[in-house]
């Protein structure tokens, strides 16, 4: 995403997908010298997006959300331009969070919104070794007085990863847990299912199935992750 000036004021903004209409599926242009024939003009988006700079990046995803737009651009106090944000940019914050590049083990859980109640899984998880990378919590989905959280750890003992888990069935309903290192994964509800508050609430705790088809997450320097 590129935006566009003109008497140093911003008119518009071109997008990897304005170029589209004019290349073919290898990327290469339709016609031969396609691009010296039109101008950023003719194929720019007017009436860009923009947010200031001390937007958070909450902020900035639900006006992508609400304008409907796949970029941003970024403007000062004096509303220069100072820089563009993308959903590349938050796919990189979103993975960052998450601690994916970390590996790990993840585990996904619906719990009592009551204080202690993320602890009571932390302090297992460490009692078998394991070191916290990240913790995301949302009442996203979660029934009345309930909420979602979801754990990434290291350095769990994996010869005991299957006492870990009853262990932790025992204290919340448990809705996945992903071995990164191992390439494997347990899913414990059935995705797309409509979570009324009473379904959500007796959700069977079913034996999860291994599957080696997802790909493990690799490090920026591609080491396979603990």
């Amino acid at each position: 995403m590129l935006p566009v000036v003109k008497d140093e004021k911003l008119v518009g903004f071109v997008a990897d997908t304005d170029l589209r209409p004019f290349r073919n599926a290898a990327g290469a242009s339709l016609e031969p010298n396609v691009f010296q024939k039109i101008t950023v003009e003719d194929i720019m988006a007017c009436a860009p997006v923009t947010i200031p700079v001390d937007f958070t990046v909450g902020e900035a995803a639900e006006a992508m959300l609400s304008d409907r737009v796949s970029g941003l651009v970024v403007v000062d106090g004096q509303n220069r331009i100072v820089g563009v944000l993308t959903q590349t940019d938050l796919n990189r914050v979103l993975v960052a969070v998450t601690g994916l590049w970390h590996g790990g083990i993840a585990c996904g859980f619906i719990i009592e919104d009551v204080p202690g109640s993320i602890m009571v899984l932390t302090d297992l998880m460490r009692s078998f070794g394991g070191r916290l990378v990240s913790i995301v919590t949302v009442h996203i989905r979660a029934p009345k007085g309930r909420r979602r959280v979801h754990i990434r750890v290291r350095g769990l003992d994996r010869n005991r990863l299957g006492e870990l888990e009853e262990r932790l069935k025992e204290k919340a309903t448990m809705l996945y847990l992903v071995d990164h290192r191992m390439n494997s994964r347990k899913l414990f509800f059935t995705p797309g299912i409509t979570e009324t508050d009473s379904q959500m609430a007796s959700l069977p705790r079913v034996s999860g199935s291994n599957s080696s088809q997802p790909r493990a997450p690799k490090e920026p320097g591609g080491k396979l992750p603990l």
